[in-house]
């Protein structure tokens, strides 16, 4: 049963890549990315609010940390996905969003001192020759006269964002609640986000948008993460991150129905080296010292 919650949390997220999609033509990147926040600071409110009083002593001195965790994993992350589904597909957008265990692998050695593994670096160069397939389309050539799609651009951006926004979550581990912490990074991201509404053309409200933004706001904002953080809570991390590694193959899922997106020979091979490259991460765990020092059959050391 435990293992629904994060399926669950993931299954959400991947209909989110989905929904940024689905957004285009319908509301401006800079409109969803405010609204969604709009509406899940709203339903926060009343009961962070109060909570937030009785913490505030703790909350101050906490309040540069909070500002960069709010603008790196609300403010920077979204509104580039936002901006990258405008041009480029949902089913790219989920795969190359599958490199943020491993770009948080990398960070992680430099930031937090945590050894790098053998299979890190492995994966590290398979999920890289997969997401090279996804954006090039099969074709490398074009990729080298061309350059990489500015969306898909975008998005590996907004995903090394995120990438170090679990990092520094975790290096700082904030003493707050998780769904107060969660209410101040949307706080910042209100703030933050408010003079991009401001300069950016408008579309205005409209019926077709308001499932966007409550799907958005409330079951990608909130239902999620409180999904997660109780996954969390009853398994262990590592499987956790398993059930992350689903996202592109149910983004890809999602959006051939959805938006009747056609998934080609590369995205198959390209998601799968992907998704490869970050489970041998994951699951091989040696040390990169100690594999590098061990002698080789017929050496001198030997």
């Amino acid at each position: 049963m435990a293992y629904l919650l994060p399926l669950a949390a993931v299954l959400i997220w991947s209909g989110n890549n989905v929904v940024n999609k689905l957004a285009v033509g319908v509301l401006f990147p800079a409109e969803i990315g405010f609204y969604r926040w709009v509406l899940a600071g709203a339903l926060l409110t009343p009961l962070m609010a109060p909570r937030l009083w009785r913490y505030r002593h703790q909350v101050k001195p906490l309040i540069p940390r909070i500002i960069v965790l709010g603008l790196l994993g609300m403010a920077v992350y979204q509104t580039l996905a936002y901006y990258a589904a405008t041009m480029t597909s949902a089913t790219n957008m989920g795969i190359i969003l599958s490199l943020m265990p491993l770009m948080a692998l990398g960070l992680s050695s430099v930031l937090l001192g945590t050894p790098l593994t053998l299979g890190a670096l492995v994966g590290a160069v398979i999920s890289l020759c997969g997401v090279v397939l996804v954006v090039s389309s099969g074709d490398l050539g074009t990729l080298v006269a061309h350059g990489i799609n500015q969306g898909d651009a975008l998005m590996v951006l907004a995903t090394f964002a995120y990438a170090v926004y679990g990092v520094l979550l975790k290096r700082w581990q904030p003493p707050l609640p998780a769904m107060l912490l969660l209410y101040l990074q949307v706080l910042v991201a209100l703030v933050a986000l408010f003079p991009l509404l401001l300069f950016s053309p408008q579309q205005g409200a409209s019926v077709e948008a308001v499932p966007l933004v409550i799907y958005a706001g409330v079951l990608a904002s909130m239902v999620a993460p409180l999904l997660w953080m109780q996954g969390i809570a009853r398994l262990d991390p590592s499987r956790m991150s398993l059930f992350f590694n689903l996202m592109p193959l149910l983004t890809a899922l999602i959006a051939s129905v959805l938006l009747r997106e056609q998934l080609t020979w590369a995205h198959l091979i390209g998601g799968g080296l992907t998704l490869a490259g970050v489970i041998l991460a994951e699951t091989w765990r040696r040390p990169l010292r100690r594999a590098a020092g061990v002698s080789l059959p017929g050496s001198a050391d030997s």
